[in-house]
């Protein structure tokens, strides 16, 4: 199975972390302008640093390089009003998570592990792009990019079976 051009794109900023204090991991940022408008003269949400939640802007960022239209977002749950509704989960799928009665986050789904849980890679994650596991319980819901078909396998037991050490992201993420 081909990962979809997005979720490939995410990969490849695996292990990019945040750089605590006054100086700024410069490829964070660029993903940022680049879900900002930026790129065009525009800066729209005016986050500057990696330091303020970015999983979102990130993966923004991620979608608009790779010529998908994002949510152009700072905020996780945005997505959840962004591309075509999915009835679970997929690989590839942007999938929003409840952080609290009004936050979120987002990632992309990659796979399951054995224990049950969503497997994930996204940003701001412990202050870094990687994969990490999610209790499902936490989904509020899951999307795919608008003008793409729909994938052909939804579902938990659809998902291929991916390493982890079976500790959820809790609400740090």
């Amino acid at each position: 199975m081909t990962d979809p051009i997005w979720l490939t794109a995410m990969r490849k900023y695996i292990g990019v972390a945040e750089i605590k204090g006054a100086h700024h991991n410069p490829t964070i940022i660029e993903r940022i302008d680049w879900a900002d408008g930026k790129k065009d003269g525009k800066q729209l949400q005016g986050i500057k640093d990696d330091e303020l939640p970015w999983c979102a802007s990130f993966l923004s960022g991620v979608l608009e390089e790779n010529g998908i239209v994002s949510a152009r977002s700072a905020w996780a749950r945005s997505y959840l009003n962004w591309g075509q509704k999915l009835g679970g989960p997929a690989v590839g799928a942007i999938v929003v998570f409840e952080r609290g009665p009004q936050s979120g986050h987002v990632a992309i789904v990659a796979g399951r592990d054995a224990r049950g849980n969503i497997v994930c890679i996204g940003a701001n994650q412990s202050d870094m792009v990687k994969a990490s596991p999610f209790a499902t319980g936490r989904v509020l819901g899951y999307r795919w990019p608008p003008g793409y078909a729909l994938p052909k396998k939804i579902g938990m037991d659809t998902l291929p079976l991916v390493n982890s050490d079976g500790k959820v992201s809790g609400n740090e993420a």
